[in-house]
């Protein structure tokens, strides 16, 4: 699996970085450690550079950040290789959302992680415009970091959708070895009016894939608000991971945004979230 973590001068990155570390433990698994640098000539209009700030001592100051990064990531990388994961730093410049996207669209990476502040629910910390775009046009699985915590529970939103199924088949050999307790919780929304019979395929079909890789899932059945019924089963059950696919029971046809539920769950929970979309071929080296 081949992995690109976003990573710049926050502690937040750096732990998202040591955190795909342990996740990737005992995966065949590659690591990127990209810091987009930002192009000076973009940061501010010529005519603002005046006497204060010259693109003199603006360059100087982008370089002492990223050696700054660059050693940080440096030491954060270690530990990855300490479990025998290759880990790479790589630095690139431009606008941080689209250098990650191009690259990992490109580039031909099964997954995107982003660091972010753990504290949504307390300050009603929203997500920011990178995780928002990235998250957006993402046409691979993304991960938003908050905290690192060891992966022992894990809770997958489902509520049927074919990109709920492809989510459960992503992580099922992820965790072959680690074998966290993994519960599936679907939810029928009111709205959707679900027949009890097709929660209950639902159900089944998820339960199937991760017993194919000798998981003992387990299974619960909630109905209501779906961004209400997960994050309260979040905050009883203390889950370590979040995953749910991108799109509800209706998957867009044209425009393949992530769903304002699965936004609004990594924008409020507290948790590392797994959002899944199925990866797209694109052109590239």
């Amino acid at each position: 699996m081949k992995v690109l973590v976003a990573v710049d001068q926050s502690p937040e990155s750096l732990m998202a970085l040591r955190y795909t570390c342990h996740l990737m433990e005992k995966a065949d698994a590659r690591i990127d450690a990209v810091y987009v640098r930002p192009d000076e000539t973009d940061m501010v209009p010529e005519s603002v550079y005046g006497p204060f700030v010259g693109k003199e001592e603006l360059a100087k100051w982008l370089d002492r950040q990223q050696e700054h990064v660059e050693e940080q990531v440096l030491g954060s990388c270690g530990v990855c290789e300490a479990a025998k994961i290759p880990c790479t730093p790589r630095i690139v410049t431009g606008d941080p959302a689209d250098e990650i996207l191009h690259i990992a669209h490109s580039e031909g990476y099964d997954l995107v992680v982003l660091g972010a502040s753990e504290h949504s629910a307390i300050k009603g910390f929203l997500l920011g415009t990178v995780h928002a775009k990235v998250l957006h046009h993402a046409e691979l699985p993304v991960l938003i970091v908050r905290n690192f915590r060891p992966i022992k529970r894990v809770v997958v939103a489902f509520r049927g959708s074919d990109c709920d199924q492809a989510a459960m088949e992503f992580i099922a050999p992820l965790f072959f070895y680690r074998k966290p307790e993994i519960t599936i919780l679907h939810i029928a929304e009111n709205e959707t009016r679900q027949h009890d019979g097709v929660a209950q395929a639902c159900l089944m079909n998820g339960e199937k894939v991760l017993r194919e890789f000798d998981h003992v899932p387990v299974a619960k059945k909630a109905s209501g608000n779906f961004v209400e019924e997960v994050l309260k089963d979040v905050a009883a059950e203390r889950y370590d991971l979040i995953v749910m696919g991108a799109y509800g029971i209706h998957r867009p046809k044209y425009a393949k945004l992530i769903s304002d539920d699965a936004l609004n769950i990594a924008r409020l929970t507290t948790r590392p979230v797994l959002v899944y979309r199925e990866k797209t071929r694109h052109d590239g080296p």
